[in-house]
């Protein structure tokens, strides 16, 4: 076939915010198939906190994102033509196709694209709740802060992908959960959506003390596992409230993403409440993976996990609703509709 592919490059690092400069729209033909690949047709894109520290050239747990190609970014989509023998036009399937409406697949590559059942669960779902941030979540709040029945969980950036289902899957583990998000809207929907017990607004709420205050009320039994993707203040508030042997696992550390310093106030506690810090890649898990999806996908199927998307229209718009990601404007998962 001979369609014209779309397709988001990152043109400059950013220096502090990314901004628009940073990104090049260009239109390029698709490439006719080679024996062994897959034409793709993006349906979502999929838009993660990530992608910010993969455009710096900082050190960092991965690659940085190479200037002038097309962003990285996990994509569901269909597939429109194939000359590989595992898959057939139709095929729904998740990959890492990044910020493009089409891409050419080399199928053969074990992991690379995965087909998908759609009838129970929707596609957009694989990017989200039953994809890459539910999966995060789920290593994140069982292998790492194991909670048991009756401890108390804290979760910030509660109302995004990954924190939303952390607070529902340690709720359907008998625990107490606490969500932190920014708003009286995403805290509303946090609780009475998906079931956390209480949310706190950290925008009314802007020093340590005031911040330690509100997790005092809302866990009076003190916390015993946090779900961080933020980092900065409400890390160290989240400390002078923590149980002996309590459980951190670090996801994201939002605060700092632009290269804002962000210190420790109290280190110390680590040492005296004997506490568990536990960074984590959930790319580097993948042997939890299918235990995970199961589980996930069980719940959002029945209905039982429950998920919200924010999408934007248009392969045009992704540097924009990125730059809103990375602002908080989103309410769950972040995706851009490329059909």
């Amino acid at each position: 076939m001979s369609a014209i592919n779309r397709q988001i490059l990152l043109a400059s690092r950013p220096k502090g915010e990314p901004s628009a400069e940073n990104f090049k729209l260009v239109e390029t033909p698709v490439a006719p198939l080679a024996d062994g690949q897959v034409l793709v047709r993006h349906h979502f894109l999929s838009l993660d906190p990530y992608m910010r520290g993969r455009m710096s050239d900082a050190k960092s747990y991965a690659a940085p994102q190479p200037l002038d190609q097309v962003m990285i970014g996990g994509t569901a989509g269909e597939v429109v033509e194939s000359k590989n023998p595992h898959f057939k036009a139709g095929d729904k399937v998740v990959g890492m196709g990044g910020w493009q409406e089409y891409a050419v697949v080399d199928a053969d590559q074990r992991g690379v694209l995965q087909k998908v059942d759609t009838t129970h669960v929707p596609l957009s779902a694989y990017l989200g709740a039953v994809g890459m941030p539910g999966v995060t979540g789920w290593y994140g709040l069982v292998k790492i802060i194991a909670p048991k029945a009756g401890e108390t969980v804290v979760v910030s950036s509660a109302a995004g992908a990954v924190g939303g289902a952390v607070g529902q899957l340690a709720k359907a583990r008998g625990c107490r959960v606490v969500g932190i998000a920014g708003g009286p809207d995403k805290c509303r929907s946090v609780v009475e959506e998906l079931g956390f017990d209480e949310c706190i607004d950290y925008r009314q709420f802007t020093d340590l003390k005031a911040m330690s205050g509100a997790l005092k009320a809302a866990c009076p039994d003190g916390i015993d596992g946090y779900f961080e993707n933020v980092g900065g203040m409400l890390l160290d508030a989240v400390m002078l409230r923590a149980n002996a042997f309590a459980r951190i696992a670090m996801c994201g550390m939002i605060a700092g993403y632009n290269g804002e310093p962000i210190p420790m106030t109290l280190p110390q506690l680590i040492l005296t409440n004997r506490m568990k810090v536990e960074g984590f890649i959930v790319s580097e898990h993948m042997e939890a993976w299918p235990e995970a999806l199961k589980e996930l996908g069980t719940l959002v199927a029945t209905g039982k996990l429950k998920y919200r998307e924010t999408v934007a229209q248009g392969i045009a718009n992704a540097p924009e609703a990125f730059f809103g990601l990375l602002k908080g404007k989103n309410q769950g998962k972040q995706l851009v509709k490329l059909v």
